[in-house]
């Protein structure tokens, strides 16, 4: 069998060198390449690092790894839940990881569980090669949908309690197709009372075709892909960065965000969220191996009178413990109180 390569592993160093952080890059260290295929709609590489365990790579992206992916799922998960009294039907888009699956069942209340993924190949791969994550696919009360997560929304009404959107890193979505319809979906889904998460995203590009959106709200690095086929139609003679030239290009895409990198764009997102949602609120966590350390989250409450920034539930010490690394009561409230540039940018 022949050795595998990838091209962003050179002299045994994974380089993430991408215009969605222009200046900067993260590496790793590899010991080994474990996997890597292209999926109906994206690339997967997944590898062992000589200090983080195994890293999750998706179109050239550090997705997670051993290591730290804690701190993401743990507050991207306990943000809602510990934001509403009684959870009992949870939905999780993207996430196919599982990690997020693995926050959610921690919650004694949880009845259902739904992840809805568009691509396979992540599941099963991270069944294969990231079991602490994936573990949560094992437990009883959680079901798999493998689809296009808008077209799940759009059949639900008023069902959930819970919505957490864990999505992947686009290259091309436009900003209008990620922000008011696709709350307004969120919205429509859940119960009074419900409360969802999504990475605090935005995008600077042109409408393209709504179609697009149908995608990516399942998988955004399916809005990458699909983004691909709509842009060799359309006639665009300058462009920020290749192969997508784009006439109303006017910023390079974020998901993976944060107040270092892309503090216009969470303003942007963040009005977005209070033209559907009556309770909006920002929040982060601190992860080494995203850009810049950091990444953002927007909280929303279909309940005006809810404070979303205090936790209505919580577990004793002992219990926070044993069920989590980095989420704690303290920390919820702690990961709302901003920096004072980025608190009057929000203000």
């Amino acid at each position: 069998m022949s050795e595998i390569t990838h091209p962003t592993i050179k002299d045994g160093w994974f380089r993430e060198i991408s215009g969605m952080w222009p200046g900067q890059a993260m590496t790793l260290k590899v010991n080994q390449i474990l996997h890597h295929e292209k999926s109906k709609y994206q690339d997967v590489l997944i590898f062992e690092s000589s200090d983080h365990g195994t890293v999750l790579v998706l179109d050239n992206v550090i997705q997670c790894t051993e290591r730290d992916e804690f701190a993401y799922q743990e507050m991207i998960t306990h943000l809602a839940m510990n934001a509403h009294p009684n959870p009992k039907k949870v939905l999780v888009i993207g996430g196919g990881d599982g990690g997020v699956l693995r926050e959610v069942v921690k919650h004694s209340t949880v009845e259902s569980a739904i992840l809805c993924d568009i691509d396979e190949a992540v599941i099963r791969l991270s069944k294969k090669y990231l079991p602490g994550m994936s573990i949560g696919f094992q437990h009883p009360n959680v079901s798999v949908h493998i689809g296009d997560g808008f077209q799940f929304l759009k059949e639900r009404k008023e069902e959930f309690d819970i919505i957490i959107t864990d999505s992947s890193d686009p290259e091309g979505p436009a900003e209008s197709l990620f922000q008011k319809p696709y709350f307004e979906l969120l919205y429509g889904a859940l119960r009074e009372g419900g409360v969802i998460t999504t990475q605090g995203c935005s995008f600077s590009f042109l409408p393209v075709a709504f179609a697009v959106f149908l995608r990516l709200s399942a998988s955004p690095a399916v809005g990458f892909w699909f983004f691909a086929q709509q842009s060799a139609r359309i006639d665009c003679p300058r462009t920020l960065f290749s192969p997508f030239p784009c006439p109303e290009l006017t910023y390079p895409p974020h998901l993976a965000e944060n107040q270092w990198l892309h503090l216009s764009l969470i303003a942007s997102l963040r009005k977005s969220c209070l033209e559907v949602f009556p309770t909006v609120e920002y929040a982060y966590t601190t992860i080494p191996t995203y850009p810049s350390g950091q990444i953002g989250f927007m909280v929303c409450c279909k309940d005006s009178k809810r404070d979303v920034k205090e936790p209505l539930r919580s577990w004793s010490p002992e219990e926070e413990e044993k069920l989590c690394r980095y989420y704690n009561k303290e920390i919820h409230r702690a990961s709302f109180v901003l920096p004072t540039f980025a608190r009057t940018a929000l203000r």
